[in-house]
Order: structure tokens, then C-alpha cells, then sequence
């Protein structure tokens, strides 16, 4: 089965469309899930109630934190990340290279890899895309081999950038 590691920060609609729009279509497709939150987004969905039914979509754990020393890796190397829906500021760190969080830190260990597939959908306010600060990360993740744009409605759209 395919790993498919799907990646999410805390932007509207995350509580509510998540599972429902990206998580269980891309389970329907034969996707086995390795799924990594932002720590905001792990407390908003564990708060709506979400977390325990994204578990059940998956026979890996759901994560948002660091494993400790000496644990093993809880998730296989994917070969394919959807990053969605991805924040303004996710984006930014992720453009700039920190990683201060566990879903940040699995796309920057991937990122640029010719090996593997980085789709990232954002979710940003329309005059996001009018700084130059915000151009410049778009730039640098499309440079990386990510293939970056706008979460588009329904959500579950994003699934087609990714790979048979």
C-alpha cells in the first residue's frame, strides 16, 4: 500500500473538512495515511472531537509531537506529502527552513528530495499574495520541487496533484 504523508497546520475549516475532504478520499484511493499536524491543529481537532476518527483511518499513529530518544519512528518514509491546508505562517517557516514542530520538520526533511513527491495547498487571505515576503516563500518551495497553490474548493481537489 502506499504512504501518502499528509500534513495539516491550523487554518479555518481544518475542524470540519480535514477528515472529511482529504483524509478519508485519500484513504477511499488507497492511500495508507501517515498523518502529521502543527500542534495548533492537533489541538483543534482533538477539541472538535476529530482526532480519534482520523485514527481510525489509518493503522499509523496520528502525530503532532517529537518521538523521544530512542523510540522507534512511528511512521515509514513516504514517498508522496500533501501539505493541506497549509498556513501563511506554516509556509513561511517551511520556506525559511525552520522547523520549529514535528510536521514542520518531517516537509523540511523531505523538501527538495528529487525522490519525493511535496504538494503543498495553502490556505491564505487574498492579500497574502500581494507581499513580497509571501511571493519569495512560493518561489523558494516551488525552487525545492514542491508543487505549491491556493487550496482550492472542495478540498478534496488537492488529491488530484497527487501521483497514481
Amino acid at each position: 500500500m502506499r504512504v501518502l504523508g499528509l500534513v495539516a497546520a491550523s487554518c479555518g475549516g481544518l475542524d470540519t473538512r480535514f477528515r472529511t475532504e482529504l483524509a478519508e478520499p485519500a484513504a477511499a484511493r488507497g492511500w495508507r495515511l501517515a498523518i502529521t499536524l502543527t500542534p495548533t491543529a492537533a489541538r483543534w481537532l482533538e477539541y472538535a472531537g476529530e482526532l480519534a476518527k482520523l485514527q481510525a483511518l489509518t493503522d499509523l499513529e496520528v502525530r503532532s509531537a517529537s518521538r523521544l530518544p530512542g523510540q522507534p519512528r512511528p511512521h515509514p518514509d513516504p514517498g508522496v506529502f500533501l501539505f493541506a491546508p497549509g498556513s501563511a505562517n506554516s509556509m513561511a517557516k517551511l520556506a525559511l527552513g525552520i522547523a520549529d514542530n514535528q510536521a514542520l520538520t518531517v516537509l523540511g526533511d523531505v523538501l527538495g528530495d528529487p525522490g519525493v513527491t511535496v504538494v503543498v495547498r495553502y490556505q491564505a487571505s487574498p492579500s497574502r499574495s500581494r507581499t513580497p515576503g509571501w511571493r519569495a516563500h512560493v518561489a523558494a518551495l516551488t525552487a525545492c520541487g514542491a508543487d505549491v497553490s491556493q487550496l482550492a474548493e472542495p478540498w478534496s481537489t488537492a488529491l488530484e496533484a497527487l501521483p497514481d
